[in-house]
């Protein structure tokens, strides 16, 4: 590895170290939103760090096991471990090379997805249903945890929307691709002549905005109360649960019945809403990039 590399990488570990003596300061621990960009910043350096540890580690082994070349008893062994360190230098080095690599900062956080159905009437909503459940067995297997948030059933037993919020290690880097419209051609359990339909679902993928992300001015919001709609129970249309929130500069509307309290559908909408507008504002970024990237190279004609 290059020297320019090892020393850039050196000085990354001793910021590690200087962040997780100042993330256990009092005095930053009482301030949240410099606790949180602190502690941030020492998660997203952490595994670069863990594996320059490993590399050293490996080029210390590398080194002794070179040292026993020279021995006529012990040379066979020594090769065979030269190899194999040898070979875990090279992927410890590459390890390090994709990790110094610039990521998206958003990649670290948890997401809220939404699936709504598209075109195709009732087999839409079956496979809006189809691709919650391939998102929750996607995250079980990643062990990442998914809470449904709201859900609107259709006649045939599917959905015409669902949300949830998924939680865990790198969510929003791994799934950020998926977002868009999702087609499918079968033939549905609403059809009765075997033909096949086609039907779509769009999927949205909302980085999980944290207070220090978004700014919210309360006089911009407004609030309404309603009666909670599910299958029963004695909280469902007897108490004024469900709630209403409205960004009245961007006209975003969102209404959460998840929870029995009132204060808890409440903190879930504005978590909602915190995420709705950093989405906005990362496509707005994307779409001027998008613009000055036509500008620069043109059509190629």
């Amino acid at each position: 590895m290059q020297a320019q590399l090892r020393t850039k990488i050196e000085s990354i570990a001793e910021r590690h170290e200087e962040l997780g003596e100042m993330i256990c300061d009092p005095e930053i621990a009482a301030d949240k939103r410099r606790f949180l960009e602190l502690a941030r910043e020492h998660a997203e350096v952490s595994p670069l760090v863990e594996a320059w540890h490993r590399l050293r580690e490996v080029e210390r082994q590398l080194d002794d096991a070179r040292l026993l070349l020279d021995d006529p008893d012990m040379r066979d062994l020594a090769q065979s471990d030269v190899r194999e360190l040898d070979a875990r230098r090279e992927a410890t080095e590459a390890e390090l090379i994709r990790l110094l690599t610039p990521r998206d900062p958003n990649d670290g956080k948890n997401i809220i997805l939404e699936i709504r159905a598209g075109t195709g009437g009732d087999e839409a909503g079956l496979f809006v249903a189809d691709l919650w459940r391939m998102f929750n067995r996607f995250a079980e297997r990643r062990h990442w945890s998914i809470e449904q948030v709201e859900f609107s059933e259709n006649s045939a037993g599917g959905f015409k929307e669902i949300s949830g919020l998924v939680r865990g290690r790198d969510v929003y880097g791994v799934l950020k691709f998926e977002r868009g419209v999702h087609r499918v051609q079968r033939v549905p359990a609403t059809e009765s002549q075997g033909r096949i339909h086609t039907s779509t679902a769009t999927v949205a993928i909302m980085p999980e905005a944290e207070e220090v992300d978004v700014h919210i001015n309360p006089a911009d919001l407004e609030f309404e109360t309603m009666r909670s709609s599910g299958s029963g129970g004695q909280h469902v249309n007897t108490t004024d649960s469900a709630v209403r929130i409205i960004h009245k500069p961007t006209g975003i509307s969102l209404r959460v019945d998840q929870e029995k309290s009132q204060i808890k559908n409440r903190e879930l909408a504005l978590k909602r809403l915190r995420s709705k507008m950093l989405e906005i504002e990362i496509e707005r970024v994307e779409t001027e990039r998008a613009s000055s990237r036509r500008e620069q190279v043109g059509s190629g004609d």
